[in-house]
Formats: C-alpha cells, sequence, structure tokens
C-alpha cells in the first residue's frame, strides 16, 4: 500500500481482496496521471479504502472536479498501456538514496526528494521488508499487493478532493486528499453509483428531519440527539420487541445511575485507556464536605444577595469560590460511558451459586461518549445513547448454548426487519501485543477464541475472522449488516469476557463449593436506538411496516360536516383503544391535498371516510406505497390493523 500503515503494519494487516488490488493499484495509477500533468507532485499515503481508494498529495495547483476529466483521460491511458506491476526488494539505504533523489511516487528523478516518502521510510522498524513497486515509469514505496498489469483494473471514477493533515497530524503540512472508486467492470460501478443516489434520498438526516423524527439543537450540544414525539414512537417499539423478546429467553431486566465515582471506571480498566472517548469528570466535594462548600457558607450567599448579579460580578463571586474550594477533598463522577461496570455491581450485590447461573441482566442503558466532533454523523456517531444492552454470566460450559442463543436471537431480528445479507466479524488477538492492547492472559485468549470459533462454525453463522481487533479483554462479534440498497452498516457488537469478572471479583460457589469466576457475554443485539434507527431510516426508506410506524393510522374524512367527523372520531377512538397510533385530519383542505399531506409524512394506512362510507360503517383503506386498496367494513379494517401490529408483519 502506498502510505506508512503499508510498511508499518504490514503483518497485522488482513490480505486484501480482488476488489482491494484493485482499488490499490488504481490509487498508483492516479498518481502516474498527476505527474503527468503537474510533475512536481509530493504524494504521501494511497491506500484502498472502504468504497474505492484516495491518494495525499502536496501539489501548488488546487485540485479541484473541474480538473477530474483531464486526470482520468490521463489514467486512461495507463491503463490502456497495460503496463506491468513489479515488485523489488530494496535495502533501507536503497530506498533513502531514491527518495533523496526525488525518483519514489514519481516518473523518474527530479530536483525535490520524495518528502513524504523519506519520512516514511525513516519510521520503517529495523529488519522489516523494504519494497517498491513499478508500472511504466512510475516507481513507489509500497508494500502490496496489487493487479497483475494496469488494464486489470476494470472501470474507475474519481469522486471528490478534501483536506488532510498527513499522518492524521494538525502539526504536519494540509495535503490535498483525491478520493476515486473502481470495480471489476462498468456494470458494477454503474451500479454502486445509483446505490450512491438513492442512498442521498434514504439519508436519515434528511429523512429524520421531513418525517420529524429527531432533531439536533445547539443549546443542547452537538452529538446529543432529541427524539420529537414521531421518533419517540419507534424508541417505544424497538423496547417493546427488546423486553418481549429477553423475557421470553430468561432476560431480568435491572436499571442502573448514568453516572458513577472515578473508582469504578478505574476498576473495570475503562480508565485511564478510554478517558479519551469519556466526558471529563465532574469534581465535587467529597462526601461529609458538603457544609464546607462554599455556595453553603453565610458570606457568600449574603454578598451574592447584596450585590446586582450583573456577569461581571458572578464572574467574581464563582472565582472566590473556586480558590476556597481548593483545599476541601474532591470526588470524580463521570458520566456513564459504558453499562458493563454497572452490570457487574449488580451481579456482585447477592451471593451467587451455580444454580442461579447463566444470569441474564438486560437494560436500555443510557451512556455518553465524548466523539471527536469531527466524527460526528447524524445519528451514525453521537454522544448520547441508549444501549440494548445485557450480560450473560456464566459457567465455561454454559458458554456455547448461551452465545449460541444470542447469535439466534440476532437472526430473528434480521429476519423481522428484512435484513438479508449480513456477516459477523470475529475479531481476534495478537499473541504479541499481550499485555499492551490485550490482557496478558494467553491461555485463556487461546480457550476462549476456539470456544467462539466452534460455536460459529457447528452454528453456520457466516462469519469472517480478523486479527488483532479484539476487545482488550476478550474476543469480539461486530455485527455488519446491508441495507435494502446494499450499503454497509455496523450495528452491534458481542463480546466475550474473561477479565472484567476477575477485576471485579465476580465469583460463584460451584457444585464442589467451591468460588470460581464466570465468563462475562456483552450483547447488544438492537445496537443503539441511534445507530439502529438511522438504519431502519436507510433502511426502509421512511416507509416502516406498520408496526413501527410513528404514524399507523391516519383518519381522512372527505369534507368538514360534523356528522362526518363525528364517525371519523369514533374510528380514531376505537383504534386508539387497541394502541393504535392514530391522527384524525379534521381540517378543510381537499380530500387530494389531505392524501397528498399524509403521503408527504409516510403515514402506513389512510382510512378515507366519505358520506356513502358513513352510511355503511365502512371505510375505504389507502396503504403508503399501495395506493387505494378498496372499501372495507369498519369492523374488519380496524381488526387487520391490530392483528398486523400485534403479529409484527412486514
Amino acid at each position: 500500500m502506498s502510505d506508512e500503515t503499508d510498511q508499518l503494519n504490514a503483518p497485522d494487516r488482513p490480505p486484501m481482496t480482488e476488489l482491494e488490488r484493485i482499488r490499490h493499484s488504481c490509487a498508483h495509477v492516479l498518481a502516474t496521471a498527476i505527474l503527468r500533468l503537474w510533475p512536481e507532485a509530493q504524494f504521501a499515503a494511497g491506500p484502498p479504502v472502504e468504497n474505492g481508494f484516495y491518494y495525499d498529495l502536496e501539489l501548488p495547483h488546487r485540485i479541484s472536479p473541474e480538473d477530474f476529466a483531464k486526470i482520468e483521460a490521463e489514467m486512461k491511458k495507463e491503463i490502456k498501456a497495460n503496463h506491468k506491476f513489479e515488485r523489488r526488494v530494496v535495502s533501507r539505504g536503497e530506498a533513502l538514496a531514491l527518495a533523496e533523489a526525488g525518483e519514489l511516487a514519481a516518473l523518474g528523478p527530479r530536483p525535490a526528494a520524495s518528502k513524504f516518502k523519506l519520512d516514511i521510510v525513516d519510521n520503517i522498524p529495523t529488519g522489516e521488508e523494504i519494497s517498491l513497486y513499478r508500472n511504466g515509469d512510475f516507481l513507489d514505496l509500497c508494500a502490496g499487493p496489487h493487479v497483475m498489469r494496469t488494464g486489470n483494473i476494470g472501470a474507475f471514477r474519481l469522486t471528490n478532493v478534501a483536506s488532510a493533515y498527513y499522518k492524521g497530524d494538525e502539526r504536519n503540512p494540509q495535503l490535498q486528499r483525491i478520493y476515486g472508486t473502481a470495480f471489476k467492470n462498468k456494470t458494477q460501478l454503474d451500479e454502486y453509483f445509483a446505490m450512491l443516489e438513492e442512498a442521498k434520498k434514504r439519508d436519515h438526516r434528511k429523512l429524520g428531519k421531513e418525517l420529524e423524527l429527531f432533531t439536533f439543537d445547539d443549546d443542547v450540544g452537538p452529538g446529543l440527539p432529541l427524539w420529537l414525539p414521531r421518533g419517540a414512537a419507534i424508541i417505544e417499539e424497538l423496547e417493546k420487541l427488546a423486553k418481549e423478546t429477553e423475557f421470553a429467553a430468561g432476560y431480568k431486566r435491572v436499571r442502573t445511575t448514568n453516572l458513577a465515582r472515578e473508582s469504578l471506571y478505574l476498576k473495570s480498566g475503562h480508565l485511564p485507556y478510554y478517558a479519551e472517548s469519556m466526558f471529563p469528570p465532574m469534581e465535587l466535594v467529597a462526601e461529609g464536605a458538603e457544609s464546607k462548600r462554599p455556595m453553603n457558607r453565610p458570606e457568600v450567599f449574603r454578598e451574592m444577595l447584596e450585590k446586582p448579579l450583573t456577569r461581571q460580578a458572578l464572574d467574581e463571586i464563582l472565582a472566590k469560590a473556586e480558590e476556597m474550594r481548593a483545599d476541601l477533598p474532591i470526588d470524580r463522577y463521570y458520566l456513564k460511558a459504558m453499562n458493563c461496570p454497572h452490570h457487574h455491581k449488580l451481579y456482585a450485590a447477592l451471593p451467587r451459586s451455580y444454580r442461579e447461573l447463566p444470569l441474564r441482566l438486560a437494560e436500555y442503558g443510557f451512556c455518553h461518549r465524548y466523539e471527536q466532533s469531527g466524527e460526528l454523523f447524524g445519528l451514525m456517531r453521537v454522544r448520547s445513547l441508549q444501549m440494548n444492552d445485557a450480560h450473560i454470566y456464566c459457567t465455561p460450559e454454559q458458554f456455547e448454548s448461551e452465545f449460541n442463543a444470542v447469535n439466534q436471537m440476532y437472526l430473528r431480528y434480521f429476519k423481522l426487519f428484512g435484513i438479508e445479507k449480513y456477516v459477523m466479524r470475529f475479531s481476534t488477538h495478537d499473541p504479541a501485543k499481550l499485555g499492551q492492547k490485550f490482557v496478558d492472559e494467553p491461555e485463556l485468549w487461546k480457550q476462549t477464541e476456539e470456544m467462539v470459533r466452534g460455536v460459529l462454525q457447528r452454528s453456520g453463522i457466516n462469519y469472517v475472522e480478523v486479527p488483532n481487533e479484539a476487545a482488550f479483554y476478550g474476543p469480539k462479534i461486530d455485527v455488519q449488516v446491508w441495507s435494502a440498497i446494499g450499503r454497509e452498516f455496523t450495528i452491534a457488537t458481542n463480546q466475550v469476557d474473561f477479565a472484567q469478572p476477575r477485576r471485579f471479583d465476580l465469583t460463584y460457589k460451584d457444585r464442589d463449593n467451591t468460588a470460581k469466576t464466570p465468563l462475562c457475554i456483552h450483547r447488544a443485539p438492537l445496537g443503539t436506538h441511534e445507530r439502529f434507527i438511522g438504519f431502519l431510516i436507510e433502511h426502509y426508506a421512511g416507509n416502516f411496516p406498520l408496526w413501527l410506524a410513528p404514524e399507523q393510522v391516519r383518519v381522512v374524512p372527505i369534507g368538514d360536516e360534523a356528522v362526518l367527523l363525528e364517525y371519523a372520531r369514533s374510528i380514531q377512538d376505537e383504534l386508539r383503544s387497541h394502541q393504535v397510533r392514530t391522527e384524525l385530519d379534521a381540517s378543510s383542505d381537499h380530500i387530494k391535498a389531505k392524501i397528498s399531506a399524509a403521503e408527504e409524512m409516510k403515514v402506513h394506512t389512510m382510512l378515507v371516510i366519505g358520506n356513502r362510507d358513513m352510511e355503511a360503517n365502512a371505510v375505504s383503506v389507502r396503504v403508503h406505497g399501495q395506493g387505494n386498496l378498496g372499501a372495507k367494513p369498519r369492523t374488519e379494517a380496524i381488526a387487520d390493523i391490530v392483528a398486523a401490529i400485534r403479529e409484527r408483519r412486514s
């Protein structure tokens, strides 16, 4: 790969897929083309990424989309030339000499050194192999792999240009980042861009605003979603689904606090390792010293009453209070960033016997995580989230059946939501990083990874194994799903934990009356409300099934005569008595305008009522996306609606 991660972390990377090799090779062709047009360009990183590739470069000319046509024309020439990708292993000295001569990421020697490649070579660990790749005149520092020839690249397109700091560090030079994508053939390329166009229409941020599901507010803060009534209705349905499913599976519901003392997260190990992902601590006067708090002292309180509370006066009082507070004992509290330490405390609250295991504790717990502002993205990356969390405490003998039951729960949810494509990413540890990135328990790592692998293989679950991406306390599974238009999402994670039960001294009395430590399975099949609803909005394009629809039924009378409105209200009341989310359009608008308004809000079912319907004690049923389904007796239409919701029909 044409960046520093290639040479520095080559042993850690999983093998490239055929598509990744095509895209990696296309990045080299992009660099070749840019050098044909602007020979002075200096290149840094050029890897394949999730949906294509990019190359970072420094160039006085600011590349814009208007330049893409001539760059792509040069790329097509290089592809047509069908140059071979030739690999060559060199010594560190040879690589440095080539970089000094300006020959790396270049079409030949240049007056200026290849400065970014010099830096990359300098940072390659001693003893690690250094390799170059050539296609035609272009030579680059690269670990590979590539396709055989440039002619094997297929179809490509440049997509956009952005700015990026070298190595992602704002202290380094800001570079231009040129993005593109490539596929095996033009058909796949066209399908991809058609999917992107459809994805724009389904964007959860766009539909969330149009359908009045959620909002963000500057005074509340970035990354902190507020759920409007229509969005809250979806949350209620998902929680109801989870609670019913988990009750049937033997889970017990618990509730925990939204903040805790620093000592809890030190014990769990989340501090200091996850401190940057947690909100800063609240420093409070320690228990027992409250009477000495500055604001509780008469002289401070008196000063607040005597002075006009201007901004300046308030600042002076607060500054004085801060000085008085400096010598008081302090407790630090953190907003909860994860539920597991709290659930471990609930397990530890009572003596446990093997007869109680497996113990399954479930909670839709509120968590707060300080995501970097540049990473916030609609509902997909937020700072406040509600998680479909549970922790299963079990014996090693119970592990397989429990872990398999969790996977089967996922599959039932996939079927319910019409998710046809999924994969479980089974992440394992790197033995070389025990004690650094991973808990130093080699035998337990080996044992639990073999247990997880065995369950996945025996259950026939679709999975891939990914090295060096486990959680610090055990192997994990990231659940990847694809929406109806083929867009990939990560919705949830399962983790096996053998470390935290020990840190919290969790035990149970076994049959032989000895104390043993349980295994813990962390699971969240529906992920967080925020991410999962964001996915569902895009998956359904806002056209939710009846049971999940924010507004399930709208009663639409043709006219506003008192007797007709009375009949319409009686239907609304009957539906609401069955807990059906029903609204009545009692406006004086024309019937076409009423239907259009309901369609815009993607109301699932309209019951249109005219005088004939009223006289026949009937309704005309209209379903979003299907149109007019004709007249039905009132009792039959209502019974159908109630049954469809109860059965959660698609």
